[in-house]
């Protein structure tokens, strides 16, 4: 929160901000969040089985997953100022409403074309899901005590929403049918537009702000060609013509955006959310914690299925250890942050993560599971879970009731920006540490297990290292605010 700001004070009990049933829509909240976090990774597992059935290319396949990441990370901050200016409670239920309808379009797919179509739709509905959901909890949940605990429970659907969509597209695939990786997602939805009927009051919307055509536009565009531009890093490496104008474009497109917001009247992001230190580090630990954590997830799901011999299911229930963790420890948060400040906390969280990363890099071609892979994971899960829940209470806190839902999309964009560029560049390393391996030993089939297995190790180092710096680099920030302004615990 920036120094000029005060903590906003305890709202009566008959406050509209702190209606009775709370908890009830903070479960509504979160159940429609989970939809949009579980759809990040429950169709992977699914891929195969679909692409047998609907009789796609190996090619081609990568676009059920890319064209949700595209449409989804490219509309968050303008999702988020348009949920500002509907009205959160009219977002979340044209979102949730939505996003059942373009899941069931999926699951009835009978080809590619329609799939990829329904995932883009998911893409553009969940864009606007996200950051209302978050904007509905942060201005519902003011008071200091109630607001840990709220944030501690959104933290864990964040922090373990990715595994268990792991695990239930396992589940799912193998004895049902792919289509109810998809079809789930409409059942969640149906309970989330009750949940959210009979728990979410009508909120008044922003009202006598002319549209940021041009702020929409560079945003938009900007945040379209880096999401696309590391996708296709991962595909056609990153001196590819197309990467490099990809992401040489969006970047600037994304500084056109920033110069577009100083000067128009009513911008779609208000720098004055960016100016503060103590959002500066919860979004940082929130990009790179991202990057870290699907790095980690990519590469311990291939090392359990390519090296170890699991079965999907098998490897989807080896992620419930680390997912359990990060419940756990953002359930615990809130009880945290009542006996230690946010500046100790983030940091602390982060370097535990480091941690489990560090774990992971004495992975070889055969490491046991639960000596090497068990506590990596788990101290990967807690760190996450305890980092991430209170970095987006952070991210959120301070700011104006009219700017909780751009704030919020803030929020969401940079995770799933550390989602995309995560991937892609572990990927590229990866590669390149195989290649490198390949050609110092003769050829051979446990000679490129063994390869795998040693880039896989290369690159959790390298994840240990960034998620050590967001430590390091977020108390530096924390602790430079908290000379300024100690009143507050949650800095």
């Amino acid at each position: 929160m920036p120094a000029s700001s005060t903590a906003p004070a305890p709202p009566t009990r008959d406050s509209p901000t702190r209606p009775a049933h709370r908890w009830w829509l903070l479960i509504a909240m979160c159940t429609a969040q989970l939809m949009v976090i579980l759809d990040a990774t429950i169709v992977n597992v699914a891929l195969p089985d679909a692409q047998s059935d609907l009789g796609f290319a190996s090619a081609d396949r990568h676009w059920v997953v890319t064209a949700y990441a595209l449409v989804f990370g490219s509309l968050l901050l303008v999702g988020g100022r348009v949920a500002d200016l509907v009205g959160r409670r009219r977002a979340v239920l044209i979102g949730l409403a939505g996003f059942g309808l373009a899941s069931a379009l999926g699951g009835a797919a009978d080809s590619l074309t329609t799939l990829v179509l329904a995932r883009a739709l998911q893409g553009l509905f969940g864009a606007l899901l996200a950051p209302a959901t978050l904007a509905v909890i942060t201005t519902t949940f003011t008071d200091e005590g109630e607001r840990g605990r709220a944030f501690g429970i959104y933290g864990a659907v964040a922090a373990g929403g990715g595994a268990v969509g792991l695990l239930l597209g396992g589940v799912l695939t193998e004895y049902a049918s792919w289509r109810w990786t998809l079809y789930v997602n409409t059942v969640l939805a149906a309970v989330g537009v009750v949940g959210a009927l009979a728990t979410l009051a009508h909120q008044e919307r922003v009202r006598g702000q002319r549209p940021d055509l041009a702020g929409a536009a560079t945003i938009t565009v900007g945040l379209f060609g880096l999401v696309f531009g590391f996708s296709n890093a991962y595909e056609s490496g990153w001196s590819a013509p197309l990467t490099v104008v990809c992401l040489a474009g969006g970047a600037l497109l994304v500084a056109a955006f920033l110069v577009v917001e100083a000067r128009v009247a009513d911008p779609i992001l208000p720098l004055r959310v960016l100016t503060s230190r103590v959002r500066g580090a919860s979004l940082l630990v929130l990009f790179l914690g991202s990057v870290g954590l699907f790095a980690e997830t990519l590469f311990l799901t291939y090392y359990l299925q390519e090296n170890l011999g699991f079965t999907p299911l098998q490897a989807g229930l080896a992620f419930l250890p680390q997912t359990l963790g990060a419940v756990g420890a953002s359930l615990a948060s809130g009880i945290l942050l009542r006996r230690l400040p946010a500046r100790v906390l983030l940091p602390v969280g982060t370097l535990v993560a480091a941690g489990g990363a560090l774990l992971l890099g004495r992975i070889d071609g055969s490491a046991d599971y639960a000596a090497v892979v068990l506590p990596g994971s788990v101290l990967i899960g807690a760190g996450i879970g305890l980092a991430f829940s209170i970095a987006v209470n952070l991210g959120v806190f301070g700011v104006r009731d009219e700017d909780a839902g751009v704030a919020s999309a803030a929020v969401a964009a940079v995770q799933q920006m550390g989602g995309s560029i995560g991937p892609s560049l572990f990927n590229t390393i990866a590669g390149t540490v195989v290649a490198g391996y390949l050609a110092t030993r003769p050829a051979g089939a446990d000679v490129e297990a063994e390869a795998a297995a040693y880039s896989y190790s290369v690159a959790f180092y390298i994840a240990a290292a960034v998620l050590a710096g967001a430590a390091l680099t977020s108390a530096a920030l924390l602790r430079a605010h908290g000379r300024r302004d100690t009143r507050d615990r949650t800095r």
